[in-house]
């Protein structure tokens, strides 16, 4: 079952069959290019954060930098994870679609993506922003509070968790943009039935 074929008769359009395979090739494509990115993207954010190590000797005691000591870049390093692996088994599924010339088993496989797709992408803006928010208070501190700026002591693990901060920002375009297409695969299976039912009238 394609995104675009569905519910097309090609025998009463000329040459639409053509050109409904070539678009949903370039759909499937666009979809596993975007899948591989994201893959990407959030393999290289887990790393950034998770290995981002700073030590520091103040007073002859040694103060250790790292991810775990904020719980937002706990929650990061896990969502772009989890991100990566199932970006990794849709970007599988779209090889094995390409290769087979379809996309989709079923209906309910297509709704279980485009959940999938919806609650990875949520996830991981939800991490990015209370990630940020961390650093904005790292970065500038907060004198109401007393809260000192920390980045002024540990530079490099400041600058080191903002590239993966950056890297999770572009892993979230992608999923916002993969969400789109799993969405519009979705409702056009609905959208196809109709040129079906009136075709027989």
């Amino acid at each position: 079952m394609s995104y675009l074929g569905v519910g097309v008769s090609p025998g009463n359009v000329p040459g639409s069959s053509t050109k409904m395979k070539l678009i949903d090739r370039k759909v499937r494509v666009t979809e596993l290019i975007l899948r591989c990115l994201v893959c990407a993207f959030a393999l290289v954010a887990a790393i950034l954060v998770a290995t981002d190590v700073q030590v520091r000797e103040i007073f002859t005691i040694q103060k250790k930098a790292k991810f775990t000591d904020m719980k937002a870049l706990v929650f990061l390093v896990v969502i772009n994870g989890i991100a990566a692996g199932y970006s990794l088994v849709q970007a599988v599924r779209c090889v094995v679609g390409l290769v087979k010339g379809s996309v989709l088993l079923s209906e309910p496989l297509a709704w279980a993506i485009f959940f999938g797709d919806q609650a990875v992408a949520y996830l991981c803006v939800a991490g990015v922003a209370a990630a940020a928010q961390s650093a904005a208070f790292a970065k500038l501190g907060q004198s109401e509070l007393q809260w000192m700026k920390i980045c002024d002591m540990y530079g490099k693990f400041c600058n080191q968790v903002g590239e993966g901060i950056a890297s999770a920002l572009f892993t979230c375009i992608g999923l916002v943009l993969i969400s789109c297409i799993s969405a519009f695969g979705v409702f056009r299976l609905y959208g196809g039935s109709k040129p079906r039912q009136s075709s027989r009238r």
